[in-house]
This record gives C-alpha cells, structure tokens and sequence, in this order.
C-alpha cells in the first residue's frame, strides 16, 4: 500500500521527531522518580514499547540516584542543595537522555563502570548502577574528572512507529 502525504504533514511528522527539553532539579533522593516520570512522559510521542519505557526510566534512575549518592554525597553541611541537570533529546527513534552533576567526579572511569565496584559501601550500594544503565541503553559514555562532576550520555534506539 502506498502512503501519499502532502509537504506540511512531512514537515510536521519531521518536527515531532526532533524535540529537547532541559531541566533542573535539586540533588534530592525523591527527584529520583521525577526524572524518570519526566523523561517517560518525554519520549511517549515516539510510540515506545512499555519495556522501552520501563528500560529507559530504570537507566535514568541509575544515572540520577549515582549523581546524588556518589557525586555529591553527603551536602547538608552546603549552604545551597547541588542540583542535577537532565536533558532529554529526540532525534527521529533515537533518545538521548544526559544526566549532568557538578560533584566530586569520577578518577578512574573504567573501573566505576566494573559490576558490584561501589566507592559507597557503607551505604550498602550493589556497584551495579552502570551495568543497569549500559544493559539498559544502546549507547552509555560517561565524561567526567575529579573536582569537575560527572555527565553520563546515554542512548536508545526505539522501535516505534510513525502514525498515520
């Protein structure tokens, strides 16, 4: 069967494939779930499967629960609460989803990144975070340095499809 559609619906199913948002949140353990409700509302446009909605917002609560437990640790001693930066892209079916804090950073990447690696195990944490978010996402890349903070990029291919 073949599709016909004029050049302002091609125009219009372009524009709602490309879209970005930015926010910022205070390095709370409870704006955890907000930024994976945010980021699964953000990508719903792209028609994702419920285990690629499920499969991102456990990557996004990873990468946020690791900016606020390892990046800035304890910070009631601060007079201001750290904040986290989220940026969620849509570019066609890939979604880019940055998860960006200014804490302590991370020295040796490659070895952060190991399954069951914590630097807090006096908080009983698994070490498992990026394992979570690499088996989870098509693509994970961390960039980060110690006394810089910490930006983890992460994408997903989504198998959705366009709509008539």
């Amino acid at each position: 069967m073949m599709k016909t559609c004029t050049i302002s619906q091609e125009r219009e199913n372009t524009e709602r494939r490309k879209n970005h948002m930015e926010i910022r949140m205070p390095a709370y353990s409870y704006n955890e779930k907000l930024a994976r409700t945010i980021t699964a509302a953000f990508m719903l446009d792209m028609n994702p499967t419920v285990e690629e909605v499920a499969d991102v917002k456990t990557a996004v609560s990873e990468a946020v629960t690791n900016s606020i437990i390892h990046g800035y640790g304890t910070y009631e001693k601060k007079e201001e609460v750290p904040m986290i930066r989220m940026i969620c892209e849509q570019n066609d079916l890939e979604l880019t989803v940055i998860i960006e804090d200014e804490g302590c950073g991370i020295e040796d990447i490659a070895k952060a990144m190991e399954p069951l690696y914590t630097t807090r195990p006096d908080l009983e944490r698994s070490g498992m975070g990026f394992a979570f978010m690499e088996a989870f996402m098509n693509e994970i890349k961390v960039i980060s340095s110690p006394g810089e903070g910490t930006k983890v990029i992460m994408k997903k291919k989504i198998a959705g499809v366009l709509e008539d």
